[in-house]
C-alpha cells in the first residue's frame, strides 16, 4: 500500500512521535505540509493529516494545506495529539475530515491521544500530560495504523 503522512508537530514532537509509529506499520514517509506535493497524494493508497491541537484547533499549516488541495479521490485518516480531551459532541478532528470529503476524499477514520500541552495557562504549573503519549498510546497508534492496512487489499509496498 502507498502511503504519505503529513504531519504538523511543533511544540515538544508529540504527534511528529505517532506519525512515525503509524508510518513504520504503513511503510509511510512522514513530510510537513511545506514539504508535501499535492500531485504526490494522488498516488496514494493512502494519506494521513495529524497535528497538535491548538486553541481547540488542528494547526492552521496543516488546514491551510489542506484548503489548498485540488478536488481529487483518495483514502485518508485524521490524527491529533492534546493535553486535553477531545470533546464528544466537537472532535477536534470532525472539521478537516469535513474539507477532506468535500476535497473527495473517503475517510476512513480519526485517531487522537493525549500529549504533553505547555500551552498558555499550562505553562504556569509546567505542562499537563508529561510523558504523553506514552507507550500505551503507541501502541494505540500502532493498532490504529495496523488496522488502516487491513481495510484495503494493498497494491505494493513501497510509500508515495
Amino acid at each position: 500500500m502507498r502511503s504519505l503522512i503529513i504531519c504538523t508537530s511543533v511544540s515538544h514532537g508529540n504527534t511528529r512521535r505517532v506519525a512515525d509509529v503509524m508510518a513504520d506499520v504503513l511503510g509511510a514517509r512522514v513530510v510537513r505540509p511545506q514539504e508535501a506535493d499535492p500531485a504526490e497524494l494522488a498516488a496514494c493508497d493512502l494519506v494521513g493529516f495529524g497535528s497538535g491541537i491548538f486553541a481547540q484547533r488542528l494547526h492552521p499549516d496543516l488546514l491551510r494545506f489542506v484548503a489548498s488541495l485540488p478536488r481529487q479521490q483518495g483514502r485518508a485518516f485524521v490524527f491529533a495529539t492534546s493535553g486535553l480531551p477531545e470533546p464528544r459532541l466537537r472532535p477536534f478532528t470532525r472539521p478537516l475530515v469535513g474539507v477532506l470529503r468535500a476535497k473527495g476524499f473517503e475517510v476512513t477514520d480519526a485517531f487522537s491521544c493525549r500529549g504533553f500541552d505547555t500551552w498558555a495557562p499550562f505553562r504556569l504549573v509546567g505542562g499537563i500530560r508529561k510523558g504523553r503519549p506514552n507507550g500505551a498510546d503507541l501502541t494505540a497508534a500502532r493498532a490504529f495504523a495496523e488496522d488502516l492496512q487491513r481495510t484495503r487489499p494493498a497494491r505494493g509496498e513501497r510509500a508515495c
